[in-house]
């Protein structure tokens, strides 16, 4: 379902007009919070070639890691749905989780308590100041979406994700799910 006004737990579909655009050509972004301050969101479907081990050699797992966004990637956010077993989560909507403490995912992921379908790492986010995601909703940059899949966005396949939502957006946007990403390879 198309919105017109952003909340948290929504979802942000990078408008086809965004092509070129490195950070978020083909996005699509949950956004986590939501205010008259500003608004803070992660990349769902750009996965990164890094896996938490990459990144924190200690912990032997293989999760996925992906490109939350172009604000602090030298900085690691994740997702889940396991605020029982984290403490510390902020919840976003719809039994959507963000942070807590790590200390207490390192143990769960050692101890194989967390399965790589219960959370999701970013390098980096998506941030917005005070008015400039509205901005960019006014020029077309987006399609504000409700996430009907809940809590299970985090197992979500996105390969073809965007894709997904330009056909059930139908009409032109049907069109653009069949464009290259890149028009200069056609």
């Amino acid at each position: 379902m198309v919105k017109t006004n952003p909340k948290k737990g929504d979802l942000l579909i990078a408008e086809p007009a965004i092509i070129g655009d490195v950070s978020f050509n083909r996005s699509i972004v949950l956004l986590a919070d939501h205010s008259e301050e500003g608004s803070i969101g992660f990349i769902l479907n750009k996965p990164l070639e890094y896996t938490i081990n990459d990144l924190i050699p200690e912990l032997e797992a293989t999760f996925k890691v992906y490109n939350g966004g172009p604000v602090e990637q030298d900085n690691l956010y994740f997702i889940h749905k396991i605020p029982q077993l984290i403490p510390n989560s902020i919840e976003i909507s719809l039994g959507i989780y963000w942070g807590g403490d790590f200390n207490k995912v390192a143990e769960l992921i050692k101890d194989h308590t967390i399965k790589e379908s219960d959370i999701k790492f970013f390098l980096g986010y998506s941030g917005w100041a005070s008015s400039q995601l509205e901005s960019e909703l006014k020029s077309s940059s987006w399609v504000i979406s409700e996430n009907t899949y809940k809590k299970n966005i985090i197992e979500k396949d996105y390969e073809f994700f965007w894709k997904e939502k330009m056909l059930e957006f139908g009409g032109e946007y049907s069109i653009w799910s069949n464009a290259p990403e890149n028009p200069s390879y056609n």
